[in-house]
């Protein structure tokens, strides 16, 4: 009888474990914190757009929102954005869902590669008909931190450090001669 209740305890001891783990990953993407905004009015329409980052910097990962002030329901639009260093194919884009806000429209973890003067134009169709207009002269900064070159120059020296390390190894024990020797 006492293993019997052991056995029990043990076993929801591990679904409750499993439950908990499964749980985990839900939990680990952090909602979206925004702390600055812009209103934008396009048409009928006014636009909140938020910033996850404030003040925008080049190559700095961040979340844009750009929320209807009647929400999103029943609309429909494009986001149009324009600054320096931008290809060709990544100016236009489909207003969707943010991924981690679902209420509103966004991107999510994008990064503008060049400093300068940005402007995002929204052209938004919905019931109080089509509309559109943009927020001018978004300052973005230089990018933080090092350059690239010198970032990518610091973090190469433990990969190459390593291969050094087995290279040098390797000749000094000379492994094709000891399995020359065991033949």
């Amino acid at each position: 009888m006492r293993d019997r209740v052991r056995r029990l305890v043990l076993a929801a001891a591990a679904a409750f474990a499993l439950v908990a783990v499964s749980t985990a990953p839900a939990a680990a993407y952090a909602p979206v914190g925004v702390v600055h905004t812009e209103r934008v009015q396009a048409g009928p329409y006014t636009v909140t757009v938020g910033f996850s980052e404030w003040p925008l910097r080049a190559m700095q990962s961040l979340d844009f929102t750009f929320a209807p002030a009647d929400g999103i329901a029943g609309k429909s639009g494009r986001l149009t954005i324009d600054g320096p260093g931008l290809d060709a194919e990544d100016r236009e884009t489909p207003l969707s869902r943010h991924p981690r806000k679902r209420d509103v429209w966004g991107l999510d973890v994008q990064a503008l590669p060049e400093p300068g003067t940005w402007s995002f134009t929204f052209d938004i169709d919905g019931r109080a008909g089509r509309g559109r207009g943009t927020l001018r002269n978004v300052t973005v900064l230089d990018q933080p931190g090092p350059p690239l070159a010198i970032s990518w120059t610091v973090c190469a020296i433990p990969p190459i450090g390593m291969l050094a390390y087995l290279a040098v190894g390797w000749r000094r024990n000379k492994p094709s001669e000891r399995v020359a020797a065991l033949v």
